[in-house]
């Protein structure tokens, strides 16, 4: 594995300096005594130094991440350790290009390159390095899980088949909480890095408080929790993603247009009459000016009490230009994610004002006009074998951990 060149390092010097006094709370005195190279803490034969705690302390306290960033620092860092030597024991360490691939890929979802994000990130303060090594211990956890239990998750037609009748997915509904951030472009990085942090929360109380905080949906001021509802009624390309949660874990941040969503299984449960599938959903989506600014709110607040059904939409459009009102039916799977993720929560001719447009300048005032039913044999069977796998992979994953973990030998200096 690559590791920094003396130039990064030196930079790692000059980001200590410039560090020390601000952001934690320590002087220069302070951190000078304190040796921030010096191992901090030993796991196994890995060292966890003082710098790289205060990095991963400040990379949370930038993004206002919920929990005692310290406290949550030193987690973190003591598991990717874990992962890490385990990976190395096991020979799955990623190569170089999956490095860069994995860094490229993760400065995507914020529509940057991965320059643009490192310089982003060093331009608050953090250091390359802490994004280079939680991609590095990412990726070989991914590829030690497959590698280690990959063999043993099979999912058969029968298993897909049971799932389908009598506990799978057209039968399950699920109890999600979501968060929704806001990522602009000015502030794409941000989020992404907030969101990251997010994605490591596993109690109910830490995700309502992170979404009290940080989310733009309505459902903030209940902590994002969601009500039941069929897992059918979420778009396709999530389904497996949910299916693949178990009761406290939160979901990889998803992308969508000018914000990025996080979910939270809270709880499943399973029907004895199968939920609904769709070939096509209707809905309407009227787009006012002005983003989230209290006018464009108060706007959609006075609409949302004139309009009944979305064809009154076509009479508070009238004699504006046509691209103001889009109106149609499409199939689920062709619904952008962030409107199939509205919809899902709606019932026929309710409303979500939730989402924007045009980089924040433009609020969709969004209505669920129908959803037309599909006969049981198109149901995806592949989403519903790739939800199967991805529980019983992410269970055999966090058994392992608490495994490593027992086993490690762990000090504190």
């Amino acid at each position: 594995m690559t590791r920094l060149s003396p130039l990064k390092l030196l930079r790692h010097a000059l980001a200590t300096l410039a560090f020390c006094g601000v952001g934690l709370g320590f002087s220069a005195h302070e951190g000078n005594a304190q040796n921030l190279f010096a191992p901090a803490i030993k796991v196994n034969d890995k060292v966890i130094t003082g710098f790289e705690l205060d990095q991963r302390a400040r990379m949370l306290q930038l993004f206002r991440s919920p929990g005692n960033p310290a406290e949550e620092a030193r987690k973190q860092l003591i598991e990717e350790r874990l992962k890490l030597d385990a990976a190395e024991d096991s020979g799955v360490l990623p190569s170089k290009d999956e490095i860069e691939a994995g860094m490229e890929e993760f400065a995507s979802r914020a529509n940057m390159t991965t320059e643009q994000f490192v310089r982003a990130l060093e331009g608050s303060g953090v250091d390359e390095a802490t994004f280079y090594d939680f991609v590095v211990s990412g990726i070989a956890w991914r590829g030690l899980v497959q590698a280690r239990f990959g063999s043993r998750v099979e999912v058969n037609s029968g298993d897909i088949d049971r799932a389908l009748s009598s506990t799978g997915a057209s039968n399950v509904s699920v109890l999600l909480s979501e968060i929704i951030l806001p990522a602009p472009p000015p502030r794409a990085a941000a989020a992404q890095a907030r969101a990251e942090q997010i994605s490591n929360i596993s109690s109910q109380a830490a995700f309502a408080s992170a979404a009290r905080k940080y989310s733009a949906s309505p459902s903030r001021g209940r902590g994002g929790k969601l009500d039941w509802m069929p897992i059918t009624n979420l778009p396709p390309q999530l389904r497996p993603l949910v299916l693949g949660l178990a009761p406290g874990q939160v979901s990889d941040p998803i992308p969508i247009p000018g914000a990025i969503a996080l979910f939270q299984m809270r709880a499943v449960k399973e029907g004895k009459t199968s939920a609904q599938e769709y070939s096509a959903i209707e809905y309407a989506a009227y787009y006012i000016a002005g983003g989230r600014t209290p006018e464009a709110l108060a706007t959609a607040k006075k609409l949302k009490n004139r309009v009944d059904t979305c064809d009154d939409l076509y009479g508070v459009a009238k004699g504006q230009p046509a691209e103001v009102l889009e109106r149609g039916s499409k199939k689920p799977g062709e619904i952008p994610t962030d409107i199939g993720i509205e919809l899902a929560k709606l019932d026929k001719h309710e409303v979500s004002t939730t989402l924007t447009r045009a980089n924040g300048q433009t609020l969709v005032f969004l209505m669920l006009c129908g959803r037309t039913p599909k006969v049981a044999e198109d149901v995806a069977r592949d989403d519903v074998g790739l939800g199967l796998r991805n529980r019983r992979l992410a269970s055999y994953a966090d058994g392992y951990l608490e495994q490593l973990r027992a086993e490690a030998r762990i000090v504190e200096y």
